[in-house]
């Protein structure tokens, strides 16, 4: 029986017309390689809905890794976070016109999780493959990391040795036309950068040390 592979991307927000998350894992469902197949599911940009819905991929998939992706404009490169922290404080409105602030997501649960995927290996060989990578320090307190932490919380209790973790990707090309002087990727190598993301998780139990540290 193949493992199942869950990728989320989220619709678009904050006026923009398209979301480069969705975009790209639409373009891996029903992808299989030898031992795996991906599932695709989009996620609404919606604080506690967003949760919701991946919950509920969860628990119809029951796979064995789950990747959620999400648009980091600005950001330069492909972005693979370490950490998920327990609070919503939105920049702005989701697409519910919901601000929350200064809210844990979770009443009572730990401060943070870490990420179970293998982020240092999928940062060394997205480098290899000539794409620009690094391991991310925050996932922001925005929708992203409200679905990153609620997901982690979600595998720490029900105890499942299901593995997961969060990938910010920048803009594509045509949104930053729109906004001069951010950076982007072209939507083939965001596609080609998750599938090393899959294949390296699927391969490293044991993440590589590495430094992947800042200085500030």
């Amino acid at each position: 029986m193949k493992k199942i592979i869950l990728l989320t991307g989220f619709e678009p927000f904050n006026k923009e017309t398209i979301n480069p998350s969705w975009e790209a894992v639409r373009q891996l469902d029903g992808w299989h390689e030898g031992e795996f197949v991906v599932h695709a599911r989009q996620l609404p940009c919606v604080f506690g809905r967003a949760l919701k819905a991946v919950h509920r991929a969860v628990e119809e998939l029951q796979p064995s890794i789950v990747i959620s992706v999400g648009q980091a404009g600005g950001r330069m490169d492909i972005s693979v976070e370490r950490i998920a922290i327990n609070i919503d404080d939105a920049p702005y409105a989701d697409n519910q016109q919901r601000q929350l602030i200064d809210q844990p997501i979770v009443n009572g649960g730990p401060a943070a999780y870490f990420s179970t995927l293998p982020i240092k290996a999928i940062v060394h060989e997205l480098r290899e493959a000539g794409l620009p990578a690094s391991v991310s320090q925050s996932a922001g307190t925005f929708v992203c990391n409200h679905v990153f932490y609620g997901l982690m919380h979600q595998a720490h209790e029900w105890g499942t040795t299901m593995r997961a973790g969060f990938i910010h990707i920048p803009y594509l090309p045509q949104q930053a036309a729109r906004h001069p002087g951010t950076a982007s990727m072209k939507l083939e190598d965001v596609v080609e950068g998750l599938r090393i993301a899959v294949r390296t998780t699927l391969a490293h139990t044991v993440d590589v040390r590495e430094a992947g540290g800042l200085t500030h």
